[in-house]
């Protein structure tokens, strides 16, 4: 029995993509199981830095998380199938170069701004103020 090696390599291409597949499904469930423990962890890393605080400067932890939280995305390589792709995907984003980072940085760049003109961001943040202070005369006993 001998095998076209036209064939053969045909059906190499669906063994590696049922590979890639089921690879990607445990990756999933890894990421996921790493997400669930950070969110948690992330958290309480946060509160320990600002408690351990010295000098004017929070606690390493919560950066030393994020550092220990960015070695794991490396080892996961999520994505890593992709370099069994064929070569007529297009490799580039349909998000370009921008990242959640970027979507930030700009929304709180117009929330200073509002607030700086004294737009609604301010009006927001004097009905909250006026919300706290309305909760801090409250009487103890009521």
């Amino acid at each position: 029995m001998n095998a076209d090696p036209e064939e053969f390599q045909e059906n190499s291409s669906y063994w590696i993509l049922l590979r890639d597949v089921a690879v990607l499904q445990v990756k999933l469930l890894v990421d996921g199981l790493r997400d669930l423990v950070l969110v948690p962890a992330s958290l309480i890393a946060g509160i320990v830095s600002i408690v351990k605080s010295s000098n004017g400067k929070p606690g390493p932890q919560f950066y030393e998380l994020l550092r220990a939280g960015k070695h794991s995305e490396r080892w996961i390589n999520l994505f890593g199938a992709l370099r069994n792709s064929p070569e007529d995907i297009n490799p580039a984003s349909a998000f370009g170069e921008t990242d959640i980072d970027d979507i930030v940085t700009r929304v709180e760049a117009f929330v200073i701004d509002e607030y700086k003109r004294g737009g609604v961001t301010a009006q927001a943040k004097a009905r909250i103020d006026k919300a706290l202070e309305a909760v801090q005369r409250k009487p103890k006993d009521q």
